[in-house]
């Protein structure tokens, strides 16, 4: 219902009513529409037509806050006064006013229902600028006006041309603001410039302001017109090609939705320019080929396995140092090293979640857990865990793929198990990397060295899929049997943990906590039903099995786990209780016999230690000296290593005759024939040194070597010990014998702390650096040196002198 609002009673003392508005500012001399719904609006509203007065528009600064505060106001308005208002349903008013003068506000009064405000009238500053100026600056901004309104596509208000002819630069410059400038807060600062010829310049500025605004919303509407003219187009030039198509007879129904869908699929996921334009590149050849032909089928299955990879899926890491200690110990038994290093790794991922990638290589002998603790670390790390076996890979194409053009082409197997992982960032294992080969067709390991360094692997190209795949956020794990054969340029790009040989205690726990209740739950089996005692276990792991992992346990345990089910089965027993002396009905006749202890003290028979790929074996070595012309026979499948132990062991001996009490012309009248037993087994390395040293002086002079006594170590020509390496795996064999006494390089001493406790406390270490110092500890007593005139004048005389064994070192 419209209003007629009676005449105006103007008392600029009194108190006004105050309007709130909210992103609108009133300007002086402009007619304003709006419409207001506040219940303190609309009291001012009606306030100020009751009372016959004007009304203070106030600009708020949030135009959010529903009730403002004295605070959230301006302190510069609008008086005005209300010419028109109209109540529309739902408690809406909309007002015509027209602004007054401009007021400055000296106090709020937050009275109900609506505020009022005591003002200050604000005259304008005069202007000081010529006739011409201001007739310059009039025009400028009216034609600025015009040119937006004519962007706009809006009608100039008759008012504003018949303000064309005015002369008064600060009423321009307000009309232009009200009708033109968007921003509130621009629009406050123009109202608050008292300088007419400073609000003009600014006013100009943002009309300017929106008339580049509108520029470019115009090209923007062009190029939005121009994108759906050629979507208009492609869509009528594939319908002909359907209906042509269709007359040819090789029309495939589903072809056009086919097409379609490819490319919804591949903006849905939001690749990168590169990937994306590729990829729409390769569907829109798909769309050029008749559906049955052979390049047809071809793209459809590129581009299936192009959008089946996971370009981003990535699982959200869980590092937590405590959860992977709990994983790691609940599925491995000992490896405390191991664990250790891979704990500080996950420790620095979890403070640097920002490092991409890396690589762990897990090197030890078979069956050990290298596999096992990988799938541990996926699973405490929540990432999702892919394996390559690398083993007897030839074809570098099996790492990067083959060509698409080929017959049967297929992607690379890192790109299969990303797609398998469904994941950019699993845990990626690539099992028996020493195990690579190369020939013709390419080196794999070339192949896996750009996938391997972080600094390359951001951008890895598979020759199948032609686009380049991040792999920079997977967590490479490699493992290996050995690091020899591993290419340096590969090896340099892993981090490499080393996991020993189990001992005979920690083969025990592992079979009682791991390998037992596994065999037990596959075949069926309870505690109840089958109960293996320690010593039978103990017996297992000595007289059937050769290792340095537990593999062939487990397998010795599932035949005494099916042995047991199938007595069960039959009604032979409810339960059955294995121990020590039991196993042969079990598991038949012994496989293995451990060495055993001599029964007296011999001439020329001296144990050795040493190390194979299933552990420690206590090596004997036995030499004879007959009359003859000075021959060296050496047999036992030596290799070239061993062999030059020998001949520098002889020589050695031969600078040593007098001290030693050897006739100085051996090696003219005497044959020295020196055998290893078990011939058909391959044998070499040089820790076999001092062995053969001690073992040819024995049988020279006639003193037998203690039985109880074993010893490694390399030898040199002046007769120095050096040291050697697999002492771990050489001591628990030399336990298992019944040995007391172990011979040891003394710069060896520091590997002593990595032995296992138990064959710490068990042997007696003796440490040296010359062959001489343990003569007296090896032989049953020292030799006797020969008279001087048996002296042979061609000895060396910078020899060190015998001297009794250094001091021996108790774990």
């Amino acid at each position: 219902m419209e209003e007629l609002i009676p005449e105006r009673d103007v008392d600029e003392s009194a108190p006004l009513p105050l309007l709130p508005l909210q992103d609108v500012t009133a300007f002086p001399g402009v007619i304003l529409n709006f419409e207001v719904e506040q219940p303190i609006s609309v009291a001012a509203l009606n306030a100020a037509i009751s009372a016959g007065t004007d009304v203070l528009l106030l600009t708020q600064r949030d135009a959010e806050k529903a009730v403002p505060g004295a605070e959230d106001f301006y302190s510069m308005g609008t008086v005005c006064s209300v010419r028109q208002i109209l109540r529309l349903p739902g408690g809406v008013v909309r007002a015509m006013v027209q602004g007054e003068y401009r007021a400055r506000v000296r106090r709020i009064n937050e009275s109900a229902p609506c505020y009022t405000a005591e003002v200050e009238r604000v005259e304008t500053l005069p202007i000081r600028v010529s006739d011409e100026r201001r007739e310059a600056m009039i025009r400028h901004c009216i034609g600025l006006f015009e040119e937006y309104a004519a962007g706009a596509g809006l009608m100039v208000p008759e008012r504003f041309l018949r303000m064309i002819g005015a002369d008064d630069v600060g009423r321009v410059a307000d009309f232009v603001a009200q009708h033109v400038i968007s921003d509130a807060k621009a629009k406050q600062q123009a109202l608050e410039e008292l300088r007419p010829a400073k609000r003009m310049e600014m006013v100009c500025r943002l009309v300017r302001q929106e008339i580049n605004i509108q520029t470019l919303e115009r090209g923007l509407a062009e190029d939005t017109r121009q994108e759906m003219d050629k979507a208009q187009r492609d869509y009528y030039l594939r319908e002909q090609m359907k209906l042509i198509r269709q007359e040819l007879g090789d029309a495939d129904p589903d072809g056009p939705d086919e097409l379609d869908e490819y490319r919804y699929r591949i903006s849905s996921l939001h690749l990168p320019e590169e990937i994306e334009e590729k990829l729409l590149k390769e569907v829109d050849r798909l769309g050029r080929q008749s559906y049955g032909s052979g390049e047809s089928s071809v793209l459809r299955n590129y581009l299936d396995v192009c959008l089946e990879m996971p370009w981003n899926e990535r699982t959200k890491d869980t590092v937590d140092v405590k959860k992977a200690r709990k994983c790691l110990d609940e599925d491995h038994y000992g490896l405390e090293k191991v664990k250790d290093r891979i704990i500080e790794f996950l420790a620095v991922r979890q403070l640097a979640p920002e490092v991409k990638g890396g690589v762990l290589c897990l090197v030890g002998p078979p069956g050990v857990g290298k596999t096992s603790v990988a799938m541990s670390i996926a699973r405490a790390t929540g990432r999702k865990l892919c394996r390559i076996s690398l083993g007897g890979v030839h074809d570098e194409a099996e790492i990067r793929g083959h060509r698409k053009t080929y017959v049967g082409a297929m992607p690379g197997r890192i790109a299969a198990a990303l797609r398998t992982a469904g994941s950019m960032n699993p845990v990626m294992v690539l099992d028996e990397i020493d195990k690579l080969g190369s020939d013709y067709r390419g080196d794999p390991s070339a192949a896996l060295l750009e996938a391997l360094d972080g600094e390359q692997n951001t951008a890895f190209r598979d020759h199948y899929l032609e686009i380049p795949l991040d792999l920079s956020g997977v967590l490479f794990i490699t493992t290996a049997n050995t690091s020899d054969t591993i290419p340096r340029a590969l090896l340099d790009r892993m981090e490499v943990i080393r996991l020993d040989s189990y001992t005979d205690e920690e083969k025990l726990q592992i079979a009682k906590d791991h390998l037992l209740p596994k065999q037990r739950k596959k075949h069926g089996l309870s505690a109840v039903k089958l109960k293996v005692s320690d010593d039978a276990i103990r017996e297992i792991i000595a007289d059937y099995t050769r290792e340095s992992g537990v593999r062939v346990l487990e397998r010795e345990l599932a035949a005494l786990c099916r042995k047991t089910a199938r007595a069960i089965a039959e009604g032979e027993r409810k339960s059955v209780s294995v121990r020590s002396g039991q196993l042969a009905k079990y598991l038949g006749p012994a496989k293995y016999k451990d060495s055993r202890m001599y029964p007296k003290d011999e001439v020329g028979l001296v144990r050795g230690l040493a190390w194979t790929s299933v552990g420690g074996e206590v090596l004997d070595v036995e030499v004879n000296v007959m009359p003859g012309a000075g021959k060296l026979e050496l047999t036992g499948n030596l290799g070239d290593v061993m062999k030059e132990s020998a001949k520098a062991a002889v020589s050695y001996i031969r600078t040593r005759c007098t001290p030693l009490g050897i006739d100085p012309e051996f090696y003219k009248n005497r044959d020295i024939h020196i055998h290893f037993p078990e011939g058909a087994v391959p044998k070499d390395g040089p820790s076999a040194g001092i062995t053969i040293t001690i073992a040819v002086i024995s049988a020279l002079t006639g003193i037998p070597v203690h039985r109880d006594i074993a010893m490694t170590g390399e030898i040199s020509l002046r007769g120095r010990v050096m040291p050697i390496g697999g002492l771990k795996e050489k001591t628990m064999a030399a336990l298992r014998t019944g040995i007391h006494t172990v011979i040891i390089p003394a710069e060896n001493e520091k590997d002593l702390e990595e032995i296992d406790p138990l064959v710490r406390k068990a042997l007696n270490f003796i440490t040296t650096d010359h062959v001489d110092k343990v003569l007296s500890t090896a032989l049953v007593r020292a030799p006797a040196p020969l008279p001087e005139e048996k002296t042979a004048p061609a000895e060396q005389s910078d020899q060190e002198p015998a001297a009794a064994a250094s001091g021996s070192v108790e774990a």
